[in-house]
């Protein structure tokens, strides 16, 4: 494995200082729509079990504990249709950033590797396999990678971020049967998968790489990550998890002894907890619904346009004049809304609004777009 440098691909977060002064600058203060940071309190239920755990002098498991690992094949049964998961094929990681920016080199691509990822897309899968030395490719078209046997690995992103996008099983089972005949690696990116909101997906559920309506039953060649972050209000634990494809996860596992990426115990106590309760999961769907609710109704009123947004804890919000996402982010700031605009996710046609910021702010956000 070796990582390569990025100092010459700018983060891009950094080419938003000006909206963000214009935001900042006006008289209400600023809202901050812009990142996916979770503001509501971490559940009773996952607080007590890492106070519980709190006292651990040993060095954790970097596999994970037994107790964690069966949580995660329960909770894949009970909420994501996928039975009879080996918690042996479970890998608990230190967030989902962490698990997205070094998986291509973990999985040991390299140069002359193509690693395929979304066409609009969070910016770290660009990273993480340009820090592997592997070439990124990026399409939503199966046909413009199938039958490449450059092709190594494929990134899928089912809810998407940023567009809410969801994968149906048809089209997830596509691109299983295209990857299996090169022999290259799906890693399906679902840690949105709890917050469905547009039938089908909102009863039906969002479908996983694992079901086995995609792969048949045989999870060879796939891995599911998912991170707690959102459904559980716990981003500050940095708890994650990638499941499926035993050999890859015992691969995995070895490298990661290695190099010592070991999620804490306490973090591990509580991530089992917070996978065996779906009381509180229930519940911060629901506040994040009323807020979606609300905001989208503004945004809408406010003559704009809401594409896709499915899922997840995201508008995905164009014009219908045709401005530029960053035109449309300029216009959220000059009323303190400060929103991500869509080339930093490889769209210029879009920004995006994030349902994560307090009912007092999103009202305040509603009522300066009612103004508008």
């Amino acid at each position: 494995m070796g990582l390569h440098d990025l100092s010459d691909l700018p983060y891009p977060w950094d080419s938003i200082a000006g909206i963000t002064a214009t935001a900042r600058s006006h008289p209400g203060g600023l809202i901050d729509l812009s990142m996916g940071t979770p503001v509501d309190p971490t559940p009773d239920v996952v607080r007590r079990a890492l106070e519980a755990a709190s006292n651990a002098p040993g060095y954790p498991m970097t596999a994970g504990t037994p107790a964690l690992r069966q949580a995660v094949a329960a909770w894949f049964a009970r909420r994501r249709d996928v039975p009879g998961l080996d918690p042996a094929a479970v890998l608990p990681t230190i967030g989902s950033k962490e698990l997205v920016g070094l998986l291509p080199a973990l999985l040991h691509l390299g140069p002359g590797d193509v690693v395929v990822h979304p066409g609009v897309a969070y910016p770290t899968y660009v990273a993480g396999i340009r820090a592997a030395g592997a070439t990124p490719l990026a399409t939503d078209d199966v046909a413009d990678w199938a039958g490449r046997d450059d092709v190594k690995m494929v990134w899928v992103n089912s809810p998407g971020n940023p567009t809410g996008r969801v994968l149906d099983v048809e089209a997830l089972r596509v691109v299983v049967d295209a990857a299996h005949a090169i022999g290259a690696v799906v890693v399906s990116d679902e840690c949105y998968a709890e917050l469905a909101w547009e039938a089908p997906w909102a009863d039906d559920g969002v479908p996983s790489i694992l079901d086995p309506r995609v792969c048949g039953g045989s999870h060879e060649g796939l891995l599911a990550a998912y991170s707690l972050s959102k459904q559980s209000s716990i981003a500050g634990y940095r708890a994650a998890f990638l499941a499926g494809d035993g050999a890859l996860i015992a691969d995995l596992t070895q490298t990661r002894k290695h190099l010592g990426l070991i999620v804490p115990a306490p973090v591990q106590a509580a991530m089992t907890a917070a996978l065996s309760d779906d009381e509180h999961v229930a519940a911060q769907r629901e506040t994040y619904g009323a807020r979606r609710r609300a905001l989208a109704a503004a945004v809408v009123d406010a003559g704009l346009v809401i594409d896709g947004s499915e899922a997840g804890l995201y508008l995905w919000v164009a014009a219908p004049d045709g401005r530029s996402g960053l035109r449309i982010a300029e216009w959220f700031a000059e009323r303190g809304i400060l929103t991500a605009p869509g080339h930093l996710y490889g769209d210029d046609t879009h920004t995006r609004v994030a349902l994560t910021s307090t009912d007092a702010q999103i009202a305040d956000a509603v009522s300066r777009l009612t103004e508008a």
